[in-house]
């Protein structure tokens, strides 16, 4: 019998690690204190746990700015710390993914020092892509914008310009030079033989580009095969990464791979290239019954002929927090968290694997007070403060007391980003025991998914229930979901968990239920 790998119907908690937990009180996360928590991630059900980048950075960019692919940052830890978090884990039950940062370094790695103290067209220079402005004029080589606001290109002092499809201190590499290849595959083996069981690859698309350079004009950037993104050259990379992965017992790779379709999306998931790729359309999608149904449906549709399973996010470290983003469009106070919580069993329902971000068990908010200048998003600095970034959905996890720190980092000691006080009643100390709170309900949720798993069918068959509820079934199970503001009568079965409160067989607006044939 062929053994279901570990992560097809995994539930993936990510840690932001700056905001998890502060173990030394200096006002960051850091690697110890992930490892003193890791009981609560136990507790909570999840199979596994995504790290996001904890190496040496300057942070221009929360640490997708790396400055040393090979050592941890010291003011998350050490090794050390990071070998003893890794072997904690494992204790618990949890599989570990860290992210890879592949398209670009930080301006502070040793690499881009050497660059930029060398002359242009000197081998390494050649690590990185560097250009010639527009000839007799003091133009980039292009029009290609930044992610994060402005233009992609910084110049030097000697007239040559510099790309970065990001920040500016975080410069692009050349994928084309077979020292970068060797280097990131080194980069890789160094962190499997220290025991993780994963990798999440940061842009994943876009690490090949047309050395031609072209204008985009009204262009997309992640058009397929474009200048910028899902360049044909990546997939020898993963074919590449992927020999290196099957050398080791049961490890993984997921790409944050943005695409324009299904067919691209696929050929990702060739069986000699990557076991995952997220997909991001849930997370995008508005708050309705055929949105949810149409993105599901694509979504299982794109994985279904690599034989892969597909992957199902609500938040992340990029994302407005889900329970703010569903109180559009205005409706009662609370919701935000009710839709959140019914979206929380939707997604556990399908097929596949769930990715799970920080916070989001406890139903926080995003936080859209943060003082000016306590924000550190380069968004925010890169637009001059028009787009907010994405500080808001990074704030500090509140785990105990009644003032910040919130247990997040000893008494007396200051997040790096504020906490609202209105956090204070929505601590993991303050809904512990209490059955109707956010967490006892992500915890029962996680706990019923995991014994249903093993008995449910990939498949799933829809119900024609009209455009404000939403019913599927998988063998034995069915899930119902009401977008809309009034009860409705609940399909046939037994009710094994419901979002919120039921009226007798009603399911309420904004509500969930899971059911069992009888």
């Amino acid at each position: 019998m062929t053994r279901t790998p570990w992560w097809r119907n995994a539930v993936v908690y990510e840690v932001y690690v700056r905001s998890f937990a502060d173990a030394d009180g200096d006002g960051d996360g850091d690697l110890r204190g992930i490892t003193g928590r890791l009981p609560h991630l136990c507790d909570l059900g999840v199979d596994a746990l995504w790290l996001t980048p904890f190496y040496r950075s300057p942070l221009a960019d929360g640490g997708y700015d790396v400055a040393d692919y090979r050592d941890v940052d010291p003011r998350f830890g050490t090794l050390a710390d990071l070998d003893a978090l890794v072997a904690g884990a494992h204790e618990h039950g949890l599989k570990v993914i860290v992210d890879i940062v592949p398209n670009h370094t930080s301006d502070q790695h040793a690499w881009f020092r050497e660059a930029l103290a060398s002359p242009p067209g000197s081998p390494a220079r050649e690590r990185y892509i560097f250009h010639d402005g527009v000839p007799g004029s003091d133009d980039p080589p292009n029009d290609w914008p930044s992610a994060f606001g402005g233009p992609a290109w910084t110049r030097l002092p000697d007239g040559q310009w510099y790309l970065h499809l990001y920040a500016a201190e975080q410069p692009d590499l050349n994928w084309r030079n077979p020292e970068v290849r060797r280097e990131f595959e080194s980069i890789l083996r160094f962190w499997l033989d220290r025991g993780v069981d994963g990798f999440r690859i940061d842009v994943a698309a876009g690490l090949f580009k047309d050395l031609s350079f072209p204008d985009l004009g009204d262009r997309s950037r992640h058009v397929v095969n474009g200048p910028i993104y899902s360049r044909p050259e990546v997939h020898e990379v993963y074919r590449d990464w992927r020999r290196i992965l099957d050398s080791y017992d049961d490890r993984m790779a997921i790409g944050e791979v943005w695409t324009d379709g299904p067919e691209d999306l696929a050929r990702y998931l060739r069986p000699d290239e990557l076991h995952q790729v997220f997909q991001f359309d849930l997370q995008l999608a508005p708050w309705s019954a055929p949105d949810f149904r149409r993105v599901v449906t694509d979504a299982i549709a794109a994985v279904d002929a690599t034989g892969a399973a597909p992957t199902w996010v609500l938040s992340s470290h990029d994302a407005v927090r889900h329970v703010t983003r569903y109180e559009q469009p205005a409706g009662p106070p609370g919701v935000g968290l009710a839709r959140a919580r019914a979206a929380l069993l939707f997604v556990l329902a399908l097929p596949g694997s769930a990715y799970l971000y920080q916070g989001e068990e406890l139903g926080l908010p995003e936080v859209t007070d943060i003082p000016a200048d306590a924000r550190q998003d380069p968004i925010w600095k890169r637009t001059g403060g028009k787009e907010a970034g994405r500080d808001g959905c990074r704030v500090p996890l509140p785990w105990s007391g009644q003032k910040e720190p919130y247990g997040f980092g000893p008494e007396g000691s200051r997040p790096w980003l504020p906490m609202p006080e209105a956090w204070r009643t929505l601590t993991a100390e303050a809904q512990e025991g209490d059955p109707a709170s956010t967490l006892a309900f992500y915890k029962e949720a996680l706990k019923q998914r995991r014994a249903l798993v093993p008995d449910l069918p990939a498949p799933l068959s829809w119900e024609e229930t009209g455009d404000e509820l939403l019913v599927f079934r998988r063998g034995p199970l069915t899930c119902a979901l009401n977008f809309g503001d009034h009860p409705v009568r609940l399909p046939e079965g037994r009710v094994l968990l419901a979002s919120g409160p039921l009226y007798g067989d009603l399911l309420p607006g904004n509500a969930a239920a899971w059911l069992l044939a009888d």
